[in-house]
């Protein structure tokens, strides 16, 4: 499978992941939390596999989830459970990738 859509299937699938982990909470703005969690996510699933940065793939994966989830965690204060499954969420896929 090309690197391209291997990124579209993860960042989908991520993306759709956080959405839904998201759901039974409650925001001021709930479509537009959804929408940005979903983009962040997204973000994360499709850049890994297209990087080629060297180092360990999961090392690659973890560290540019906590890059792109470093300023959700900022603005929302929600540092350990953003910034975890940033990390986490990462790592697998740079694995999986």
């Amino acid at each position: 499978m090309s690197p391209l859509l291997t990124g579209l299937i993860a960042g989908l699938a991520f993306g759709l992941v956080s959405v839904v982990t998201m759901l039974p909470m409650t925001f001021e703005d709930r479509p537009r939390a959804l929408a940005a969690s979903f983009a962040s996510r997204f973000a994360i699933g499709f850049l890994i596999p297209n990087l080629s940065l060297g180092g360990p793939d999961w090392l690659v994966g973890a560290a540019v989830g906590l890059m792109i989830s470093a300023s959700d965690a900022i603005v929302t204060r929600a540092y350990a459970p953003i910034l975890g499954m940033g990390a986490l969420g990462g790592a697998l896929i740079g694995w999986l990738a």
